[in-house]
């Protein structure tokens, strides 16, 4: 049942970016013309060009994603006294680059990397806690040893001065739900500790409902943070980044639905 879910979330995600239905609109323009359809062809092109010009105009992935980014604040101040310790802080796999870092060696990581960089400086103010990356293989099939993410992590990790003993990883979850429930099986954390989790800013809801689903109650630290750029006009004119930011919110939202209604 966990494996359907897993490639069923990884079709859905395939469906929900804008270039699926980019490429969809382009092909329903060339069947048109092919069968001499010239209003089925004239309303796709229509649809795939002003869909296109307003990518390119407008950040409109910041108006989706800003609401998932605004539901917990930045940095909270801890300890607080309602949190007087940490006892574990949990970092959420996604930002590595394990193909890159095969080839290239060290730890190659993609623009979510502030999840482990910021996992880390948590850690060196609080000497106490432990310190866990959640994190296998998301990869339909397989095709990568499932150990490659978590031990980049881990190489990185010791290179920025983190003690050995204090790292945990947990290698086999491909999913937040997985990351969730295998982290909890393998940390057993006890009543009255205090976890941080932390993960992108967009990507937070989603993650804190599904680790309160498995009965942790974990304090937010959302990093990485995408939205902003209506604020000061850079996305505008910027088809890869609007594109991007889109993808994200889009991904998030049905991933979020999903979730909801599965119960994960």
């Amino acid at each position: 049942m966990d494996s359907l879910f897993f490639i069923a979330s990884k079709t859905l995600g395939m469906v929900a970016r804008a270039e699926t239905w980019a490429l969809v609109l382009m092909l329903l323009a060339l069947f048109g013309l092919w069968r001499g359809r010239l209003r089925l062809a004239g309303v796709s092109l229509s649809l795939l060009l002003a869909g296109t010009l307003a990518l390119t105009l407008f950040p409109l992935g910041d108006l989706l994603l800003r609401p998932l980014e605004d539901q917990f604040p930045a940095r909270p101040d801890l300890p607080r006294p309602d949190l007087p310790r940490i006892d574990g802080i949990i970092v959420l796999g996604g930002a590595e680059e394990t193909g890159a870092t095969r080839h290239w060696g060290g730890a190659q990581l993609n623009d979510a990397g502030e999840r482990l960089i910021e996992g880390a400086a948590l850690a060196l103010r609080h000497p106490q806690a432990r310190l866990v990356f959640t994190g296998g293989s998301a990869r339909v099939g397989r095709d990568e040893d499932t150990t490659d993410p978590s031990l980049m992590v881990r190489d990185l990790w010791l290179g920025l001065g983190v003690a050995p003993d204090r790292i945990v990883l947990e290698q086999a979850s491909r999913n937040t739900t997985e990351n969730a429930a295998l982290t909890r099986d393998l940390v057993q954390p006890q009543a009255g500790e205090v976890w941080v989790l932390v993960t992108s800013a967009f990507h937070m809801p989603r993650a804190h409902a599904t680790f309160t689903r498995q009965g942790w109650d974990v304090v937010a630290w959302p990093v990485d943070f995408r939205s902003g750029d209506l604020a000061d006009g850079r996305g505008i004119w910027r088809l890869d980044r609007n594109l991007q930011g889109l993808n994200l919110a889009l991904k998030e939202y049905l991933g979020t639905l999903v979730y909801r209604v599965m119960g994960k």
